[in-house]
């Protein structure tokens, strides 16, 4: 019987998942639309420009743009996709190697098949790229430490979850003892936010550790490259 994580691969690979979706780039220049693709079998997502007459009406751009150069990619091995609890249309994209992507579909349907889509091709290339990795443990002991490393992702989902409940509790706080600005509440945020950031980048160098040590140094699919912020 054909699982829920295959037929989603399966799926992916029979309809590209490809769309517009509003990519957060800076405070300066806040939301842009870009044009989003999924590569299913090298577990990239890559993004383009898209065309001024196109957006938000969710068509593609032209083909000899799709031909170029992505404007940027993402590699999805490693990484933890959640959604937001801003409103129902944000996600987020948290790569091993330490960056985070937030990006907001059309609507709460389009997030959800963004997110399903997405996890499925980032535990279909994680579990890859555990298995290609030598090891001289033995095979129970290799497989205990790839459930480790899936375990700490979803913890580490769950306390991305944690600390944006907790800042949009504080940022929302209605109470006569305490104010949004009061000091201490800054304080509880700041430190929250930096540990939630602590623990990804904690996870991010144990799977820089695992590839340092495949016996190949040669470039594969799955070998982490930087996210570029356009």
């Amino acid at each position: 019987m054909e699982s829920n994580l295959n037929r989603m691969i399966n799926q992916t690979l029979r309809h590209p998942l490809s769309g517009q979706l509003s990519k957060y780039t800076n405070v300066m220049k806040g939301w842009q639309y870009r044009w989003f693709t999924v590569d299913a079998k090298t577990g990239f997502l890559s993004y383009y420009l898209c065309d001024s007459s196109a957006v938000g009406d969710d068509i593609a751009p032209s083909p000899h743009v799709l031909a170029n150069t992505p404007r940027g990619q993402v590699q999805l091995a490693g990484a933890v996709v959640y959604p937001s609890d801003e409103d129902s249309r944000t996600f987020s994209i948290a790569c091993a190697s330490g960056d985070t992507v937030k990006l907001r579909a059309n609507d709460a349907r389009a997030r959800q098949e963004w997110v399903d889509g997405l996890r499925a091709v980032v535990e279909s290339h994680t579990k890859a790229m555990d298995i290609s990795n030598s090891s001289p443990l033995p095979a129970r002991e290799l497989l205990a430490a790839s459930d480790a490393m899936v375990s700490a992702r979803q913890a580490l989902f769950l306390t991305e979850q944690c600390n944006a409940s907790l800042a949009r509790a504080i940022e929302n706080i209605d109470c006569a003892s305490f104010l949004p600005t009061d000091p201490d509440l800054l304080l509880l945020k700041a430190i929250s936010t930096a540990s939630t950031q602590c623990l990804h980048q904690c996870l991010g160098l144990l799977q820089r550790h695992q590839e340092i040590n495949q016996p190949s140094a040669e470039i594969t699919p799955t070998s982490i490259i930087p996210v570029t912020y356009q």
